[in-house]
């Protein structure tokens, strides 16, 4: 047995292995029997039927000490005692199942010692009802016999009487039009008809067969008519194929008129969506129509077989018509509602027709097409969308609108792309919500379309912007924003409104529209990360950055060129040489200044105001000022003319390398920054026209006179004084080197004359108002 304790698999085979040796009979049977190869049949093995008490003694005296006796002594008697318990516990178990076993067997036999008598009564039962069963059968054979003769004479009769009253019945059938009544009669007496139709019922038949050929006739009728249903003209084809008339040959034209009814199956997309709220005969007529052909088409299938590709075709072009129709309607001003109305129908008329036409691949058919209808939709609202802008812009240039401010017009236009492309995506958004077979196909397609039309929306926004750009007013007219231009001050006031809006688009509107998008157009694209995404916001940014800069600067030029020609005006006119002595300013200071006045009015409706620099005030000085510049003054009334012409260039230059002003700059988003431009480039331009024109005294005074008045109004409206005081200092300065006697007005004088014509400015001001 060893030293180790026996495992409990080991203990429950000894145990069943005791078992099986107590109540088996047979040796054979016994555990470790014979040459068992068991790994308890060793020398040591106390369970082994070959088990040797001396020898395992003597071996274990030998393997252990007297601690090691002990301690298996100990185990041994442990063991015992374990096995005696549980002998003692099987033979409890064994007990009461003995007991219960003969307590079952004594009731089992008292239950069956009452039962054969009851068998044999049973027995004597049966026997006695099957003796009386065959009593009553002997006697009633005879009867039963004659029943059944006169049943069969009855049926007889009655076939025949059916069979001698079937021609007025088939003519009762032609009154009503209940041919398959008639036909059912007929094909029901034709067994009898070909055995007996030659003797008995010669004159049966021979009716028959005339009222048959009526009922033919008008089943043909019925099959051609243009009045009748395809279900009907269906079921005539049905029944005279049963009357076995030879309905092959007019397999084509019963085509030719299925294809004609499907002509009159319209959708009318706008009757289908006012049937949502108030149903519609037309629309419930066109459901109608649907099921009609339906039907028709399982009549075809049956009456010709090898009709399936005619009429697959026939399915396919109906379907293909259904979306041309939808295509059209898409043209018009369409919500979504009113698209996912009609594509409802459509789906619903695919899933009827698909359902005896499987072989049509109608849903596939459909999604191809669908695909079209819902680009086409998606591009349309983007078009819509941009029409919308122009038309908000083009209020602008109407001749009859003219209260219609630049204010007024660029809140539209920015409500126009911002909320509009908002109102857009949230329709488009219904599209793709919507849990429609024929959509959740394209769902993913579908979003890639939405970001593309956002894309080219804003590109052809861009191109828009830009035929204002380079001023191509022919391609302009030709996308009717120049129509009903009044004059080149409303397309420039155009142009600065489009500017602005410019940099709106950049600044607030594509970030907005591109977190709606990402919230909207949940879900995955069928693009890939290698096509890139379809809606690019930085090149979109970018490109808006441009166009906005080149408006701003085209409208800088116009306007500067609106005043450069009336500068250019006053010095072409007037014969310089031989001007007269100065007595008020000119009148071109005041048109000067007035068209300044409307650039500053224009600027306030839409730009911000600017930050004002260089600003100074006549207590702290100008070095190119000739009011704050007395030694010039004082240089320049030398009579000396060459001495004069000298000292104006050494102060010119002086002037140059004393203070480095910038004429220049970039043009900002602000009042002062786009006045300050324009009012740079007139005074640029004014000194271009003093260059090319000879003055005497008086016109140089002139010059002086007009140019010292513009100072003070032009401070109010520039944001750089600097740049402006040096640009008149040029203007005098070139005045002087292309005068012939460049003597100055004396300061009394200038003042004098300054000082009346604000006296006359404000007498004006106080009359107009």
């Amino acid at each position: 047995m060893g030293t180790d304790k026996v495992p409990l698999d080991d203990k429950a085979k000894r145990m069943r292995d005791l078992l099986s040796s107590f109540y088996s009979t047979d040796p054979s049977m016994l555990p470790n029997s014979g040459n068992s190869s068991s790994r308890y049949a060793t020398l040591d093995d106390i369970n082994s039927t070959s088990f040797d008490p001396g020898q395992y003694m003597n071996i274990l005296v030998t393997k252990s000490n007297l601690e090691g006796l002990l301690q298996r002594h100990v185990e041994m008697a442990a063991e015992i005692k374990n096995l005696d318990t549980d002998l003692q516990m099987l033979v409890y178990e064994n007990y009461n199942k003995f007991i219960s076993a003969t307590d079952t067997i004594k009731r089992m036999k008292s239950n069956i010692s009452g039962m054969e008598t009851n068998m044999e009564q049973l027995l004597e039962k049966i026997m006695s009802v099957q003796s009386r069963s065959d009593t009553v059968n002997t006697s009633l054979i005879e009867k039963r016999e004659h029943i059944e003769k006169l049943h069969r004479t009855c049926n007889l009769l009655r076939k025949v009487q059916f069979i001698y009253d079937l021609p007025d019945r088939l003519g009762k059938c032609i009154k009503s039009e209940a041919f398959a009544d008639a036909v059912r009669f007929y094909t029901g007496a034709m067994p009898i008809f070909k055995a007996y139709g030659d003797t008995s019922f010669h004159d049966c038949k021979r009716a028959s067969e005339e009222a048959i050929a009526i009922i033919i006739k008008k089943l043909q009728v019925k099959l051609f008519s243009d009045s009748e249903s395809m279900q009907t003209r269906a079921e005539a084809a049905v029944l005279l194929k049963q009357l076995n008339f030879p309905v092959e040959n007019l397999k084509a034209k019963l085509l030719e008129k299925l294809e004609q009814s499907l002509t009159d199956i319209q959708l009318n997309p706008d009757e289908i969506n006012n049937a949502s709220m108030d149903p519609s005969p037309l629309a419930s007529a066109h459901e109608a129509a649907i099921r009609e052909f339906v039907e028709a088409v399982r009549a075809f299938q049956v009456i010709f077989p090898d009709s399936e590709m005619q009429l697959v075709k026939l399915a396919q072009n109906l379907i293909t018509k259904h979306f041309v129709i939808t295509e059209e309607y898409i043209k018009k001003r369409i919500c979504a509602a009113d698209l996912l109305g009609v594509l409802r129908v459509i789906w619903s008329n695919v899933l009827l027709m698909d359902d005896v036409l499987q072989e049509a691949a109608l849903p596939d058919h459909s999604s191809e097409a669908a695909k079209v209808s819902v680009k086409l939709y998606v591009s349309s609202a983007c078009s819509h969308l941009r029409q919308d802008v122009s038309d908000s812009l083009l209020k602008l240039l109407k001749k009859d609108e003219a209260e219609y401010s630049l204010e007024v017009a660029l809140d539209a236009s920015t409500k126009a792309v911002l909320q509009g492309s908002i109102n857009v995506l949230l329709e488009l958004r219904k599209i793709l919500d919507d849990e429609l077979g024929l959509l959740v196909r394209l769902r993913e397609l579908t979003i890639d379309w939405v970001q593309e039309g956002f894309q080219d929306f804003f590109r052809q926004l861009e191109d828009l912007f830009l035929l204002f750009s380079t001023r191509n007013n022919s391609s302009a007219t030709q996308d009717g924003l120049t129509e009903g231009l009044q004059s080149d001050k409303a397309f420039a006031g155009l142009v600065l409104v489009l500017a602005q809006l410019s940099a709106f688009i950049e600044q607030t509107a594509i970030p907005r529209i591109t977190e709606e998008i990402a919230t909207s157009l949940f879900g995955g694209s069928v693009r890939g990360n290698e096509s890139g995404p379809a809606f690019v916001t930085g090149e979109i940014c970018r490109k808006f950055r441009s166009v906005g800069d080149k408006l701003l600067q085209l409208y800088v030029k116009m306007r500067t060129q609106r005043i450069s020609l009336l500068l250019k005006k006053r010095f072409t006119t007037p014969n310089w040489v031989k001007h007269k002595e100065p007595r008020e300013v000119h009148m071109f200071v005041d048109l000067f200044l007035q068209e300044l006045e409307d650039t500053c009015s224009e600027a306030k409706q839409i730009l911000p105001e600017g930050n004002r620099k260089h600003r100074r005030t006549d207590s702290n000085g100008s070095s190119v000022s000739s009011r704050s510049n007395p030694l010039r003054e004082e240089k320049l009334s030398r009579s000396n003319t060459q001495q004069a012409r000298s000292q104006l260039l050494e102060t010119h230059l002086a002037k140059l390398f004393k203070q480095k002003v910038e004429i220049f700059t970039k043009v900002e988003y602000t009042q002062d920054s786009v006045v300050t431009a324009i009012v740079k480039l007139c005074l640029k331009s004014l000194q271009e026209f003093v260059r090319l024109q000879t003055f005497n005294r008086s016109g140089f005074q002139q010059i002086q006179l007009d140019v010292q008045f513009l100072r003070n109004p032009l401070r109010e409206k520039v944001e750089d004084e600097a740049a402006m005081d040096f640009l008149l200092d040029e203007v005098i300065v070139a005045a002087a080197e292309r005068c012939l006697d460049p003597v100055p007005l004396e300061r009394p004088i200038l003042d004098k004359l300054m000082l009346a014509k604000l006296a006359k400015t404000r007498e004006q001001n106080t009359v107009s108002a």
